[in-house]
């Protein structure tokens, strides 16, 4: 049985599509999850779902203590499902290639620094682009940059919202985030 980690900072909507996926199908389980927000949503997940969870901060994602507690849980893959703090090369160096994220974008398109969330598809609809969908890739250490493992795209209708953009993006995350990983695990 494989061993997942999920990094997560808002409502854990695909920690949740991640962790129902693996439930259904088997074959890994969420060991642990780790966020850097007390209050968001990916804590009432943990605590519904009885995993554990570790609340950390810039700072502390760099400290060696980490590394023992991540390394305790035998990954074999970090995801990153909405996780805002940028992570630290001895993390990286840590778990080589075993870290991977879920960008709302075609990248390299939208990508870097203070793309996440609402700012990428805002960004998308002010462009005026015809469509727009999600990355999934390795983590380096640069943001949005590792090799990328899948895109999947949508259509950007006009007069969308960065809601109603959003809600198409998270049905392309939810269903291909899983498989992804499903995939990566058995490859």
């Amino acid at each position: 049985m494989h061993s997942l980690i999920i990094f997560a900072s808002g409502q854990g909507t695909n920690a949740r599509a991640i962790i129902d996926y693996f439930k259904i199908h088997g074959g890994a389980s969420v060991r642990l999850i780790v966020t850097n927000k007390a209050d968001a949503g990916i804590v009432d997940l943990a605590l519904e779902k009885h995993i554990p969870y570790l609340i950390t901060d810039k700072k502390r994602l760099s400290e060696t203590l980490i590394l023992e507690e991540l390394e305790a849980y035998n990954p074999s893959l970090i995801i990153l499902a909405g996780f805002l703090l940028k992570i630290p090369r001895s993390i990286i160096e840590a778990f080589p290639g075993k870290i991977i994220n879920i960008h709302p974008a075609l990248l390299p398109a939208y990508g870097g620094k203070g793309m996440w969330g609402h700012h990428v598809h805002d960004a998308v609809l002010a462009a005026n682009e015809p469509h727009s969908g999600i990355t999934i890739h390795r983590v380096d250490e640069v943001y949005d940059n590792g090799t990328t493992l899948l895109q999947a795209s949508c259509p950007v209708m006009p007069g969308d919202t960065r809601e109603q953009l959003a809600a198409r993006i998270h049905k392309l995350e939810h269903y291909y985030y899983p498989r992804a990983i499903d995939f990566l695990l058995n490859a």
